[in-house]
């Protein structure tokens, strides 16, 4: 399937996954003995409302956002001008499975609504020669919040993102990688509609109209339908998950 249109459909909202500021800030004041100033690697920024946040959060830092849709980065690059810490923040279009960085070139790596493209467990083993000693990766991912969950939550899953898994088992997969678990929390439900379903909802209509004729693009458009759809029905058997991990 050619998934290029997928970019299109997320282009211009506030955020490409679920996310809020407060979360942002959150994970970020659990860190502790950084340096002075330290570097930061933001994979798969998107439009970096999150890479905007921590910069404001840590004045000292330098935040490089990573992403491979340049459109995402122009839109970045604006903002952070715009917030007045364009500075502080380099774009870098690259994959994040093939990130152009030296080893240990980063004391922080963050990674919000992202890691699922390439993988849990392939994202930390690819990301960990990026970090300095002791460097943290702090990254959201999602999760089962019950041991039960319905048929149908299960069976949506199983067709996106198969991986899934309790916070629990999502923890010693990052143990047995490497990475000691600082703590972990919860994304509020209104994470996925504040910034991200509830914008793309008013774009449907125009996507629906966008998308006809092409198979691609059509199955795109049915796909995130079926996603919000299912979180409005299921939501609360499962979530984003924040865990802050460092490296060992």
């Amino acid at each position: 399937m050619d998934i290029s249109f997928i970019f299109t459909m997320h282009e211009g909202l506030p955020r490409q996954g679920p996310g809020s500021n407060e979360c942002t800030k959150k994970a970020f004041f659990m860190l502790q003995n950084l340096p002075d100033r330290p570097e930061i690697l933001d994979i798969g920024c998107g439009a970096g409302m999150q890479t905007i946040e921590l910069a404001g959060i840590c004045p000292n830092c330098h935040i490089t956002a990573v992403d491979i849709h340049q459109p995402y980065l122009d839109d970045l690059d604006r903002k952070a001008s715009a917030a007045g810490v364009g500075e502080r923040i380099t774009t870098v279009r690259a994959s994040m499975d093939d990130l152009p960085f030296a080893d240990a070139a980063f004391d922080v790596l963050w990674a919000e609504s992202s890691i699922f493209i390439v993988g849990f467990e392939e994202g930390l083993r690819l990301w960990k020669r990026l970090l300095r000693p002791g460097g943290y990766l702090c990254l959201s991912e999602a999760v089962w919040f019950t041991d039960r969950p319905s048929p149908e939550a299960v069976a949506f899953w199983n067709d996106c993102y198969p991986a899934i898994r309790s916070v629990e088992e999502t923890g010693a997969k990052a143990g047995h990688a490497g990475y000691e678990v600082v703590a972990t929390f919860p994304l509020p439900g209104s994470v996925w509609w504040d910034h991200y379903y509830t914008p793309l909802l008013e774009r449907l209509p125009a996507l629906k109209v966008a998308a006809a004729g092409d198979p691609d693009a059509e199955a795109l458009v049915a796909f995130s339908e079926r996603e919000i759809a299912m979180h409005r029905e299921h939501g609360s058997e499962y979530g984003y998950e924040f865990f802050i991990l460092r490296s060992r």
